[in-house]
């Protein structure tokens, strides 16, 4: 179940980045479970990390091997989280790392390794290892729709977007693949992306771009309010294009954050629409606030209710349950009669109350819609935030309580 058409795009390719996908049994037989990314010698990567006390070992040793220089291969299997592992779980993430670097020839520091899957259990290194030969031959410039597929776990459809745009008569792209559907609440990315560009891009503002672009994207997201051990996006710039190198704040710079904005949010807002058990894509806009934190204070009480998410579930116009979050958000000296709260453009609370013009005929109407907006004027400053969300439903907690069979 998810929101919207299924529609992967046709995906730009990147020179520079190959992709191998492959069946390796790392928990079911007979599916894409383990992905290979080989970037090119002049490629620089950065990266943001789930900020989860509990961060799995594949985060920790990614950490460690991009801090000394730039990888030639990203591995990624899904199936198995490898955290909660302790010890043996660091162990087995530099194994499949070493198994990399031997068989392409490079260093293991230049290997950066990506788990997703089920937390607490060993990772099957054996059965990675062996699969390695086979995703290294499965090596290709048009390998992103099959690694799409090759990092789901609960994620009903493999989620891509892409973007070009040209600039001195040369054409850059922006490609990228995401997953995630469940455990979604981002402190700094989502559960695993990937995103790479054919222009060249100095270390440090590729660092810069990856937190703003993730910043504006993943950070606004929330399934269910949870932070996964495992999160992690990674933007590579592989500076094949003919363009010249980016300069800050110059039109290429400026064209190339733009695009990368537009792809992260595609991806970001897919793994909203494909929530677990995901019937309606929900925005949550606060506006007029005194600051972004007191915007996003608001707009996170409301995507993480309980029972504003099953009235939207239901398509029950019941807009108590919003004005109840907005009301315990925390705000200091909050005065509820300047608020006003719409569903779409419909008013539905204004001066501390129902406003005059709200009908239940006109809630229904939105409530009964796929795409809703929720949108609350505080009138209390300048700040405005928006937040993607779900509704709830029982699907959610069936996937979840069989997620382990």
């Amino acid at each position: 179940m998810a929101v919207g058409a299924d529609n992967f795009p046709e995906m730009a390719v990147i020179e520079g980045v190959r992709i191998g996908t492959a069946c390796a049994g790392v928990k079911k037989p007979g599916r894409k479970d383990l992905v290979l990314f080989e970037l090119s010698a002049q490629s620089r990567a950065a990266a943001v990390f789930t900020r989860n006390a509990f961060c799995a070992a594949p985060v920790t040793l990614a950490k460690q091997h991009l801090s000394e220089g730039s990888p030639r291969y990203l591995l990624i299997n899904t199936g198995n989280a490898n955290a909660g592992t302790g010890e043996q779980g660091m162990k087995d993430a530099v194994a499949c790392c070493n198994s990399v670097a031997e068989h392409c020839g490079v260093s293991l520091s230049q290997v950066l390794p990506f788990s997703t899957g089920v937390i607490g259990e060993k990772l099957p290194v054996e059965t990675i290892v062996r699969a390695i030969p086979q995703v290294y031959s499965a090596l290709s410039e048009n390998g992103w729709a099959d690694a799409a597929e090759g990092i789901m776990t609960t994620d009903t459809r493999p989620k891509g977007a892409t973007a070009s745009f040209d600039y001195q008569g040369a054409r850059v792209n922006v490609t990228g693949i995401s997953k995630g559907s469940g455990m979604i609440c981002p402190n700094m990315a989502t559960m695993l992306a990937f995103v790479a560009t054919d222009v060249d891009v100095p270390q440090d503002m590729l660092q810069e771009l990856v937190s703003e672009a993730s910043e504006k994207s993943f950070n606004r997201i929330t399934v269910d309010g949870d932070t996964s051990t495992n999160d992690a996006c990674v933007l590579v710039a592989t500076g094949a294009s003919a363009v010249p190198a980016v300069i800050a704040n110059s039109e290429l710079h400026d064209a190339l954050k733009a695009a990368l904005i537009q792809v992260f949010r595609e991806l970001a807002h897919a793994i909203v629409r494909d929530g677990e058990g995901a019937t309606k894509f929900v925005t949550v806009t606060v506006e007029e606030a005194g600051s972004t934190d007191e915007a996003l204070q608001v707009a996170y009480a409301i995507a993480h209710s309980p029972l504003t998410k099953t009235a939207l579930f239901a398509s029950d116009p019941n807009w108590g349950r919003i004005l109840a979050a907005v009301g315990r958000a925390g705000l200091a000296d909050l005065d509820v009669s300047r608020i006003s709260i719409y569903l779409d453009q419909v008013c539905i609370v204004e001066q501390g109350g129902v406003a005059a013009s709200y009908t239940e005929a006109q809630g229904q109407a939105v409530m009964n819609q796929e795409n809703i907006l929720i949108r609350v004027v505080l009138q209390r400053g300048a700040a405005s935030e928006t937040v993607w969300t779900t509704d709830l439903s029982h699907d959610y907690v069936s996937i979840n309580a069989d997620y382990r069979s």
